[in-house]
């Protein structure tokens, strides 16, 4: 029987496969070279695929899910935890946090930079290095960095101040700050992802053992923040409004979401087959990233759908599993961390593609194009598979039956881990 560890590994590969093959069937334009003969180029082959940029980007993630895979999570573990009886100075945690917050900031602020940036959909969420990657140069995007990067940051936060956390000033307080701080930059160009890091973060110190009623004084500002956030840009009050009713600007705000359903009505039950979509021909937009899912349902059917949830279903099953039976505090919040980023933004974008979100940006994790989204989640996926191999020499412990014990409770039991 397999264990959860190689069900990730499969399901990380099987996502790419498909990732790779969808992206360059979704890529696929029909260039008329003779307008009275109708000639046009013969479109995706096997050899444009193998040889594509998706195709090297999907080698570059399974090796960063090889390297995560091997690391010494368990060794790092332990020297992050600090020695006994630290994790009540008022300092504990806090250079490291304010370190981490910083560098992500200043990785953030990339998209900013004159000669780096490179702007889409009016939004700059790119950095583009010249001479690397062919003429248009490699890019890359710095908020996958930081919303990985933060999962990271955030669990050592809450393992290093365990003692503190509960208390509002010295232990939710200095937390709200850096996550807020990297979470609002990042929402200033990409509102979806910015969101996506605040709730991930938020749920991994409720699980570590912040109090639910503390949290509760910060739900005003978190709101006037988001309206804030919505206001300033007109397309995204455009997108809520297109959501209650697209059909009311069918040619404008309700387009995408009148072309995803429609590619997914298309595909009926065995779909148009692979590579016959039409909607890809410049009627879905973001057919290759955000709304990869419609054109799957639309070639592939709703086997393919099927399929596309499966691999999600079995993928989050088995990190709920490494989890649910992990001893170390720190690389629990690290598994569940990953857990709820990979689980929150497939339900959301596959709530987007049919119709029952509005618009927000957020990828398909695996699946949707994008080198460092790809990259990023293959190696925080990779760390998951190496906690499930150092579980092999640990004493399973399993968690408190009446659920009251939070994540850090185990705390005792991993001094000699």
């Amino acid at each position: 029987m397999l264990r959860p560890g190689q069900v990730i590994a499969l399901c990380a590969l099987a996502l790419l496969t498909l990732g790779v093959v969808m992206v360059n069937s979704a890529g696929m334009r029909v260039h008329i070279v003779d307008p009275q003969a109708g000639t046009a180029d013969p479109g995706v082959t096997a050899q444009s695929i193998l040889f594509s940029r998706s195709t090297i980007y999907a080698g570059l993630a399974l090796t960063a899910l090889f390297l995560g895979s091997i690391m010494p999570v368990r060794y790092a573990a332990a020297r992050l935890r600090g020695p006994s009886g630290s994790t009540s100075h008022p300092l504990a945690g806090l250079p490291l946090f304010g370190l981490g917050v910083v560098l992500l900031l200043m990785v953030c602020a990339l998209v900013y930079v004159p000669g780096l940036s490179r702007v889409a959909n009016n939004s700059p969420r790119w950095i583009s290095i010249p001479g690397l990657g062919g003429a248009e140069g490699l890019s890359a995007q710095p908020s996958e960095i930081a919303k990985w990067g933060l999962i990271f940051f955030v669990a050592a936060y809450c393992v290093a101040r365990r003692d503190l956390l509960p208390k509002f000033w010295l232990g939710l307080v200095p937390a709200l700050i850096g996550i807020g701080a990297v979470a609002a930059f990042v929402a200033k160009a990409d509102l979806g992802t910015g969101t996506l890091i605040a709730l991930v973060a938020c749920i991994m110190l409720l699980a570590a053992g912040a109090r639910v009623w503390q949290f509760a004084l910060f739900v005003p500002v978190g709101i006037l923040g988001f309206v804030a956030a919505v206001k300033a840009n007109p397309y995204r009050i455009a997108r809520i409004t297109s959501f209650l009713d697209p059909y009311a600007d069918a040619e404008k705000t309700g387009y995408h979401m009148i072309q995803s359903l429609r590619a997914i009505a298309e595909g009926e039950g065995a779909g148009r087959g692979l590579g016959w979509s039409v909607q890809k021909f410049n009627y879905l937009p973001e057919d290759k990233t955000d709304f990869i899912f419609a054109i799957i349902c639309e070639e592939l059917g709703i086997g393919g759908a099927a399929i596309v949830v499966g691999l999600f279903l079995a993928l989050l099953w088995s990190c709920h599993a490494i989890v649910r039976r992990e001893r170390d505090p720190m690389l629990r919040l690290l598994g569940l961390g990953v857990l709820t980023t990979v689980g929150l933004q497939a339900v959301i974008n596959l709530a987007v593609v049919t119709g029952l979100a509005p618009t927000k940006g957020i990828a398909l994790p695996l699946l949707s194009s994008g080198g460092t989204g790809w990259m990023m989640t293959a190696f925080s996926l990779g760390l998951v598979v190496a906690i499930e191999r150092s579980q092999r020499d640990v004493n399973e412990v399993p968690l408190a039956s009446d659920g009251s014990a939070t994540l850090l409770d185990a705390r005792s039991r991993t001094q000699a881990a």
